[in-house]
């Protein structure tokens, strides 16, 4: 098992499907009608021509445009295609997509590696590829969208951030941002906890080097002679001192905070932020590819009047706090297996207890926070309740809107939702690394009027990444349920057609 296995597990279902999609939906569909004529112009040579319908950077445009420049040897040889303009068809555009989709795959294995080291690499195999079946992205595989590639990048400038290869990360934050405007705001959060993660471990390597080279030293040698020795209780207990003394350190760098080994936010954050500033010229010399990219942003901000390209009309930037509330629950349903399980429930209700009237306030805070964002900042778009093709419309129709007290009747799903996903992050991840995913998460879906689930893909990848959860059958379940869904979505969307009476041309469901 490996990147080779979790490549070829990937390649095996995307492509037979993939076939099947381009023969029974040959034509561009849905948002495919302004994305596909777009690169075929620029397969054409004509990189001046924009359809202002397009919202989005030409990123995709022209990564397609590489992808069919690779191809065009082969298939000049094979077909005696004699141009680029000849090769662009719609199913060679969308089997850019089929691609990407192996290759983020790969990056959600090597991103659980080394996340996660723990679990090896049989199992960071096994949960790669069943995270590459989640539903949104499992479907949008197959059609010529910009989301599949943007998630890609993102997750490539994350693991190159991890890797402490920061310029190639930041490069890579550049190319997320030509494939969709708001992966400015993951480049802020990698950038961000890139920098933390600087600081601290150059204050860690800093307080203890020689002990802490010695003490690798003597790893490598126990785990290349693969046997027990008699060194091993006796580096045990000068690992505990050494974690001691790191946890004394960092005490008496928190002003003088005597409980640091268990820091409120608070603490942390003003813990951090002593460090950073420090290390200020170290830490703006390592991450200035990051800022160069941000001050670029800002350009493109002011000389386009606005982030979107195209149709400013239908994006305007709105305070649809609903939004985060719609990521919360959708994200812990598509995790159910670790969400809504007795033994979640009942972790959650000792948290609470251990500190009655903390817990009781945050539960009625978010609950009363949560009932006035659902009545006055839930947005329904015009196109949400126009279009009968998109599953939201139905969520939105037949359970949201279903009576005027529903919305309200979700809101305990809502908060639930939330705290067990903050609860699980936190068991593995700082309360600094959790507040910085939400704060991004919520920047990057409060401003957005109009419910798509794809717009939730990136958040989370990133939550399912994080979450400490190990339990094989858990993730086997998972698995069941996600092959379940993408089976029943792909057969609605190829199998169960309609018509409508208003417009021409055969329309079919999806996400």
């Amino acid at each position: 098992m490996g990147r080779i296995a979790v490549a070829a597990a990937a390649g095996a279902w995307a492509i037979p499907i993939a076939i099947l999609v381009d023969r029974l939906v040959p034509d561009p569909y849905m948002d495919e009608i302004f994305h596909v004529p777009q690169a075929q112009r620029y397969c054409g040579g004509d990189l001046r021509s924009w359809d202002p319908m397009i919202t989005t950077p030409p990123g995709l445009y022209y990564v397609s445009l590489a992808y069919v420049a690779s191809l065009f040897p082969g298939m000049w040889l094979i077909n005696g295609v004699q141009s680029l303009s000849q090769l662009c068809s719609t199913t060679i555009l969308r089997s850019t997509n089929v691609a990407l989709t192996i290759i983020c795959s790969i990056l959600v294995h090597d991103l659980l590696v080394h996340l996660r080291p723990s679990i090896g690499e049989r199992r960071a195999s096994f949960y790669a590829i069943l995270i590459s079946l989640y539903p949104v992205h499992w479907f949008f595989t197959f059609l010529y969208y910009t989301d599949i590639a943007s998630l890609t990048a993102v997750l490539a400038m994350y693991l190159a951030s991890l890797k402490k290869r920061f310029w190639v990360s930041a490069i890579l934050g550049a190319l997320a941002i030509l494939f969709r405007q708001t992966n400015v705001v993951w480049v802020i959060f990698v950038a961000a906890n890139g920098a933390i993660k600087y600081a601290e471990d150059f204050y860690e390597t800093k307080s203890f080097p020689g002990e802490n080279e010695q003490l690798i030293q003597e790893e490598n040698n126990l785990l290349t002679n693969k046997k027990r020795t008699s060194t091993f209780p006796s580096l045990r207990r000068r690992k505990m001192n050494n974690s001691a003394n790191t946890n004394k350190l960092r005490s008496s760098e928190s002003s003088g905070y005597s409980h640091f080994h268990s820091p409120g936010i608070i603490i942390e954050i003003l813990d951090i932020t002593l460090k950073l500033w420090s290390l200020k010229w170290k830490v703006l010399i390592a991450f200035a590819p990051y800022a160069m990219i941000l001050i670029a942003f800002a350009a493109f901000i002011i000389w386009n009047r606005g982030i979107v390209l195209g149709a400013k009309e239908a994006h305007v930037v709105s305070p649809h706090f609903a939004q985060l509330l719609y990521f919360g629950l959708v994200s812990a349903a598509a995790l159910a297996p670790f969400h809504f399980t007795p033994h979640q429930v009942a972790k959650l209700c000792q948290l609470f207890k251990r500190n009655k009237v903390l817990g009781s306030f945050l539960v009625f805070a978010a609950l009363g926070t949560s009932c006035i964002i659902v009545h006055f900042f839930s947005i329904a778009h015009p196109y949400l309740l126009a279009d009968n093709r998109h599953y939201p419309f139905y969520i939105w129709r037949k359970v949201i809107q279903a009576h005027s007290t529903m919305k309200y009747i979700l809101v305990p799903l809502y908060v639930y939702s939330w705290f067990s996903i903050i609860t699980i992050l936190g068991e593995s991840q700082k309360r600094a690394w959790v507040l910085s995913f939400v704060l991004c998460v919520a920047l990057v879906l409060i401003p957005a009027p109009l419910i798509e689930f794809r717009y939730f893909t990136i958040p989370f990848f990133l939550l399912i990444l994080h979450s400490p959860a190990t339990e094989n059958s858990k993730w086997l379940v998972l698995g069941l349920l996600y092959a379940a869904v993408d089976i029943f979505t792909m057969a609605m969307f190829l199998f169960r057609p309609f018509r409508w009476e208003h417009e021409a041309g055969v329309q079919r469901f999806m996400w």
